[in-house]
Formats: structure tokens, sequence, C-alpha cells
């Protein structure tokens, strides 16, 4: 199951995948030129932003699963920090300028090639516009969130244990993933 065609480097037709020397992975490689084609997870950043106590989060207007409520956070963008993607995505799907205080989750999904990392932030201006994205941003109360439409488990999960830890005080930084189907974190 090719992704490409031809090569991007020589043009040739025919890529194929095949076990280049040395390495542990099959690759899609071009037999003209030795060109190796490595497909790689995609990292989404985004932030966790806290603001007198309520958390921001963003009701998805685009698949998958429009309507449904998440945490503002994207695709990273090449030549970006992790940081730029996440405070960019922040902006682009709220409307709302923040600043880092730290990482506070990572969490991978192998299944789909993907790797979450998220952030703790604050917000430093809300300026209430929102990109086509999103059908809607609110900050919510714990006892305000729409648990049962949140997007993905992990999102809830990941709210409901920052939220019980903004309670005492205390941040820790998590790795997770969800390759088995179930969720787990680690501290």
């Amino acid at each position: 199951m090719p992704t490409l065609r031809f090569c991007p480097c020589c043009g040739a037709d025919g890529l194929s995948y095949s076990l280049p020397p040395g390495d542990t992975h099959a690759r899609l490689s071009c037999q003209a030129c030795g060109y190796i084609h490595y497909q790689n997870p995609k990292i989404i950043a985004g932030c966790i932003i806290e603001q007198d106590g309520k958390y921001l989060l963003c009701q998805r207007a685009i698949p998958p699963r429009p309507g449904t409520w998440t945490l503002p956070a994207g695709f990273m963008e090449q030549g970006e920090t992790t940081e730029q993607a996440a405070l960019r995505e922040v902006w682009e799907e709220s409307g709302v300028r923040a600043e880092i205080l730290s990482p506070y989750s990572i969490f991978s999904v192998p299944t789909i090639s993907e790797v979450y990392i998220i952030f703790r932030a604050t917000a430093l201006e809300v300026t209430g516009h929102f990109g086509p994205e999103t059908l809607a941003c609110h900050f919510f109360a714990p006892e305000d969130i729409p648990w049962q439409h949140i997007y993905y488990p992990a999102i809830q999960q990941i709210l409901e244990r920052y939220i019980a830890e903004r309670q005492a005080g205390v941040y820790g930084l998590y790795m997770g993933s969800d390759d088995s189907g179930n969720v787990h974190f680690i501290r």
C-alpha cells in the first residue's frame, strides 16, 4: 500500500516497500536512486488553559466528531517548536493568546500514528473570536464541563486529572498511550 507512486527525489515510477540495509522497518523506497520515504507519527500540540478556575474547551466544527468538545490543539507545522505549535493552535481555535507554564502530558496513539503533547497554560488575552475549525469556545467551571461530549477519552482523562491536581496545587508530568485499547498514564 504505497502512499507515493513516483519518487520525490528522481521521479522514477514504482516505489516499493523494502528493508533498507541496517534498518529495522520496511520503508517505501525508490529502486532507481535509493531514496527512502520515512513515514513518521504526527505531533498534535495543545494546551489546558485555565482562567479564574475555569478551563477552555473548543467545540469542533470539522470532522472527526463535529459538535464535540476538546482542548484547543492541532497538528504541528514544519519549523515550529511544540510550544509555538500549541500557542498557534490555541490562537487559531479559540482566539485566546496564552502563555505556557509547563509541559503536562505526552500521550501516544500508535494505532493512528499520533503523539499528543499538552501543556499547562494561562490566558493572557481572550478576544471572543475563533477560527473556522471551532463552533464555539467557552471557559467551563469543572462542574459545568460537558463531559459526555468530550471528543476523545484521553483528553477527558487528562482534564480530569489536571482539575484534581489544580485543587491539590501539585502537578505531575504524565506519559500515556492507548496501544492496548486501555488508556493508561505513567507519572
